[in-house]
Formats: C-alpha cells, structure tokens, sequence
C-alpha cells in the first residue's frame, strides 16, 4: 500500500478543505499611535505604512479597518509634556483619553484597547517611577491604576498593562472594581521579554530609555518556565486576557502557555518583526505579503487567540478578497 500525504494537497479546493489552521481579520488587533492635534497623519520612517495619528484622523483610520473586519485596536500615546512621574498619563485631557473618547463617539462597535504604562510619559523613558535609579514596583502600581481608571472613565473597554511591575494586574483590578469601572476588561501583557525587536516602536512612541536599559522589570530572553509563572500570576491576579510578546521569536512560549492557560492568549507580533518584512520587501528580497501571512499563520498555530500586529490593514484587506 502507497501512503500518499501528497493527495491531500493537490488542489487548492482540497488544501482549504483540509487546512488546520486558518486566519480572520477578528483576529487582529491594530496598534496605532496617537498624538496631540488636528489632522495629523505622521509617517513613521522605521515602519513602512504606519502613522503618528491626532484624534480625529485615528477615528478614520479605525473606521477603515472595521470596513476590513477588524474588530479592535489599541492606543499608544504621545503625550504634550513629559515630567519625571509621568502625570500626563493619567490627565483626563490627555491623547489617548480624548482618542478613545473620539473613537467610541463615532465609531462605538470598535472594541478600544489602551497600552497601560509610563515609559511614552516619563522624562527618563523607564515603565515606572524612579527611586535612587531604579523602577520602584509599588510606587508605580499607583500611577498605573489612576492611567487605567482615566482611560476606563473615557470608555476603552479592556486596559492593556504593559510595564512588568509584579502585581500590577491586582492593583488595576482592585481599583476599577472600586471606581466602578466593573466591565473595563484587562488585557494583561503577561509574558513580555526583554527584546531587540522594539526598537521601531520606541521610535513611534518616543520611548526609549534615556538611560540603561529595561532587562531588570521584563523578562530574560532564555527563560520559558518563568513565562508560565507570570502567565499563571496574572491569570490569578483577575486577567481576562494574557499576552506573550514579542511573538515571532516565542513561539515555543505561545504554545507553552497556551497548553497552560485557558483565558484567551494573544501575541503581538511587534515593531521589528514588521519593519524586517518591509525592510527585505522594498529590496526586493522577499515576496512581502506571502511572508506577512506566513508570519501571522505561524503566530496563530502555535496557539494564539488574538495577534496584535501592524499588518491588520493589510493582512485583512488580503483574505477578504
């Protein structure tokens, strides 16, 4: 007898009749930057096709991407001033409070998602307030719960911390429910490395760390088993939702903690794994789009829910044709 596994993809109608793994646009969510002003629409030179967006362009932009299926987005602010303590984060006429505010007037079945953390705030760059030269845990946890309660009040509907302080999902947690924020879900960045990958992004978001670095609060490139403790402390913590991040390096971690974890997982496939793809397809090297939905077919098989990726746009405008 000829065991033939060669039958099984001989056509196309066969391949999608028999295909494991497969991609919607409701698995995306868009990440967009946003900033203060009236119809600015900033190219960001290090990622090809992405913007520094005011509030009101930011709405036309969700409003394309829920002509294209995607279903959410998440909001990263560049604030008018920065200050050591990072106040502008928490301001209830801060950018990413008024985009939100936007969003959900005009455009209110988008599902609004807002990044949860200081280093866009804070002169030095770091995720958290400095004492003697280091990120104090505690200290921060204050900070961040009075920036989730301000994004919450402004009607996002999960909070997306992404700072690493332990025992930040507790204190957002314990202070939405007092606030009476109870539906505001989160959105926990669970298991974040230490990563190169980052650095478009840091340019975006005007974040970088004006000194050192950020290995002490995210995690050691090398460790898996301590993924699956942060992932299990903030599921216990009252996550509705954990990432890993980045994705593309982790997807052992994907599958390692979605094998663990019964919330929904997401993965962001991040700034410098999408600047790699439009940096090899301007050269001709790659074929770009072939290469994007490998990419975001590979985070999905390993165990993602959700892909948080700059190729929404693009990646749903494909597979709705």
């Amino acid at each position: 007898m000829n065991i033939r596994p060669r039958r099984l993809r001989r056509t196309p109608a066969i391949r999608d009749m028999v295909r494991e793994t497969a991609l919607s646009p409701k698995d995306f969510i868009a990440p967009l930057f946003v900033k203060h002003g009236h119809g600015i629409k900033d190219p960001i030179p290090s990622m090809p096709g992405q913007f520094q967006f005011s509030p009101d362009t930011v709405t036309e932009e969700v409003r394309e991407l829920r002509s294209l299926s995607v279903p959410a987005v998440i909001l990263f602010g560049l604030p008018d001033s920065k200050d050591p303590t990072g106040t502008r984060s928490f301001a209830d006429d801060g950018v990413v409070q008024r985009a939100v505010s936007e969003i959900k007037e005009k455009a209110p079945e988008v599902l609004v998602f807002t990044d949860v953390c200081l280093c866009e705030y804070t002169d030095h760059g770091h995720c958290g307030i400095l004492k003697e030269g280091e990120v104090d845990n505690d200290a921060t946890l204050e900070v961040l719960a009075l920036q989730a309660i301000s994004h919450a009040k402004a009607g996002a509907d999960f909070v997306a911390p992404s700072d690493m302080m332990d025992g930040r999902v507790a204190a957002i947690r314990w202070e939405l429910d007092e606030a009476g924020f109870h539906k505001t879900g989160i959105l926990s960045y669970a298991v974040k490395y230490s990563s190169g990958f980052y650095g478009p992004f840091r340019e975006a978001a005007d974040s970088a760390p004006q000194f050192g670095d950020r290995a002490g609060y995210q995690m050691d490139p090398a460790n898996a088993l301590e993924a699956l403790k942060e992932a299990s402390l903030d599921v216990d913590e009252g996550a509705d939702m954990i990432m890993v991040k980045p994705a593309l390096s982790y997807l052992d971690i994907i599958r390692r903690v979605r094998d663990q974890c019964v919330l929904p997982l997401a993965a962001y496939n991040v700034s410098g794994e999408y600047a790699m793809v439009k940096a090899a397809q301007e050269r001709g090297w790659i074929d770009g789009n072939r290469v994007m939905m490998e990419t975001l077919i590979s985070i999905k098989r390993a165990g993602a829910d959700l892909i948080l990726t700059y190729f929404a746009k693009e990646a749903a405008a494909l597979l709705r044709k």
